[in-house]
């Protein structure tokens, strides 16, 4: 087996363990390039069917493109697609910065999701090199009722041995990407064919290395047309894939404490 093919294994080892374990369970799709290649893996893990629901917690702020591309996939693939909208900005927590408030819609989003829908668990397609505190997260991350996230008391997951029973009233993130990188991501999506959206690839001298709202995402200078040219690109890059992420250059607490309120 090759790198690309142990990824692989381990990503579909988590989804059925997950889905053999945890009753009730969705995935959240953004839209963006690592979650397609979730939703990619987890129609390899079940042949082809995607067992559980998939769901967009929709801010109404994405670009067109992205909507277009769900829109298409999710008939294309035959999912069961499920699509809830955000609370406007106005009753999230005023005292965070202008783009965290922005990207807390989605938390409030997600909290009301879950109790209407009244999931047990959620796949998250996150990755560990994408962002400091990302690292801190396992496979299988135990949260609140209400998905609050103390990174401080997590399972020890040694070996790929994961804790998969929790109390009641423990809601459940899975993360079947987490031990991906970025190139990683770019390679298996080349290798495999996965359709992706334009705005990963330069127009103009600019592209985006990382998908979000419209108003809160901005592009990277990029030549790069092509899979194989953003490989490359990466190879030797300094730029942080989260650089185009306003959130990212606010004060340096917001997306910790987004994250410990049960932003995605």
């Amino acid at each position: 087996m090759n790198h690309l093919d142990e990824l692989e294994a381990q990503s579909i080892y988590i989804f059925r363990e997950a889905f053999n374990r945890i009753d009730n369970i969705a995935m959240l799709w953004s839209l963006g390039k690592d979650s397609n290649v979730m939703l990619w893996l987890a129609r390899k893990a079940f042949f082809g069917h995607v067992p559980f629901p998939v769901m967009h917690v929709d801010t109404g702020k994405k670009f067109k493109e992205m909507y277009e591309f769900r829109d298409r996939y999710a008939s294309e693939w035959k999912l069961n697609f499920i699509r809830e909208e955000c609370p406007p900005v106005d009753q999230t927590d005023e005292t965070l910065p202008p783009a965290a408030r922005s990207a807390a819609r989605k938390t409030l989003g997600l909290k009301a999701a879950i109790e209407k829908h009244k999931f047990n668990a959620l796949f998250a397609g996150i990755r560990r090199d994408e962002e400091a505190l990302r690292a801190k997260e396992r496979v299988f991350s135990p949260r609140g009722e209400t998905g609050q996230w103390d990174y401080r008391d997590q399972p020890p997951e040694f070996w790929d041995q994961y804790k998969t029973d929790f109390p009641p009233g423990v809601h459940i993130r899975v993360h079947p990407l987490l031990h991906w990188t970025e190139i990683d991501i770019w390679r298996y999506s080349a290798r495999e064919g996965i359709p992706l959206i334009s705005l990963y690839f330069s127009k103009n001298g600019k592209r985006y290395r990382s998908l979000g709202d419209e108003d809160i995402t901005f592009p990277v200078d990029s030549d790069a047309t092509t899979v194989e040219e953003i490989i490359e690109e990466l190879m030797t890059t300094k730029v942080s894939e989260r650089s185009g992420r306003a959130m990212d250059h606010e004060a340096e607490d917001s997306f910790e404490r987004l994250r410990a309120e049960g932003y995605m």
